[in-house]
């Protein structure tokens, strides 16, 4: 399956010159967060391919309405095609009372009322975040730092592919798109990237 990944900035190559055949045989997209709701629509409105979205550190409060032709999977494990995935938005918190970023105790939190949706799924293939895990594609400074949690759940479940956004290519340190954790293969979607997901 060709999976569309999308995170943080807006593609020029994508948006402002768009041409159908850039999307050929895409049949998923999965937006990490940091992206404008009529970006998101765009790709619904172009795309025969759903798609799924979790919240950004930037990003206003979830809202449906904001939101035509996209499905948010924050909280949820959704199927598609018979491919469990998992979406877990947000940041490692930096402002206290900011929308949409959690400390490491909140976010596990966030995971242990799942716990019930990964017993019944048997866990879950793709995991969709916006934050990368603890020291995978993170850095050191608190609002780009890495969940632990998040090690946890690849190392408890391992899905096929953890996809994640929120560390950019030009931050000028060694940005990395594509790494192996085990059995999980891992995506910075920055901007974007399309990549091929094995089925069955």
């Amino acid at each position: 399956m060709k999976i569309l990944v999308l995170a943080d900035c807006e593609s020029k190559s994508l948006y402002e010159y768009f041409r159908p055949e850039k999307l050929a045989g895409v049949e998923l997209i999965l937006a990490c967060g940091d992206l404008k709701p009529s970006y998101l629509d765009f790709f619904a409105s172009v795309s025969k391919a759903p798609v799924m979205f979790v919240m950004g550190n930037h990003d206003k409060p979830y809202d449906a309405e904001t939101y035509n032709g996209c499905i948010c999977i924050e909280d949820q494990i959704r199927t598609f095609r018979g491919i469990r995935i998992l979406g877990l938005g947000g940041s490692m918190r930096y402002h206290p009372d900011a929308a949409n970023q959690y400390t490491e105790k909140e976010m596990r939190r966030r995971i242990g009322r799942l716990r019930w949706k990964l017993k019944r799924n048997k866990g879950f293939d793709i995991l969709v975040s916006h934050a990368p895990a603890a020291g995978i594609h993170d850095l050191e400074d608190l609002p780009h730092r890495g969940f632990a949690c998040f090690c946890e759940l690849i190392e408890t479940y391992q899905p096929k592919l953890f996809v994640h956004g929120h560390v950019h290519a030009n931050y000028g340190t060694g940005f990395q798109r594509v790494d192996q954790v085990g059995e999980t293969m891992v995506v910075n979607a920055y901007d974007h990237y399309i990549l091929e997901f094995p089925e069955g």
